[in-house]
């Protein structure tokens, strides 16, 4: 989630694009996730009480982007590597393995 999270401020054009375009407000709402992502990184490090189910639901709050990157693969909208079809659309299911992740995350005894 920190280098995910980082990539919001290093190129938040190119993260604004994979916002569905009927969200308004798309490049704040990358400079927002982008402070959650990076705090829950640093939370999930410390294993914070708060930080797996703050984690859970920003990986289910940006699913919708990586849904929006996968029907624009294969258009030459998405760079590099995230214009092959197969690559974005098999990101998309592994969302859940990430989130049921997040929700073990539990503080360290």
């Amino acid at each position: 989630m920190g280098t995910v999270g980082s990539l919001h401020f290093v190129v938040p054009g190119l993260m604004a694009e994979t916002i569905p375009s009927q969200l308004p407000a798309r490049k704040a709402l990358v400079y927002v996730s982008g402070v959650i992502e990076v705090a829950t990184a640093v939370g999930l490090r410390k294993r914070a009480p708060w930080a797996g189910p703050v984690a859970a639901a920003t990986l289910l709050a940006v699913w919708p982007a990586n849904i929006q990157m996968a029907l624009d693969s294969g258009t030459g909208k998405n760079p590099g590597p995230m214009d092959n079809k197969l690559l974005m659309w098999g990101r998309v299911p592994l969302q859940l393995p990430l989130i049921w992740a997040a929700l073990q995350a539990r503080p360290r005894d």
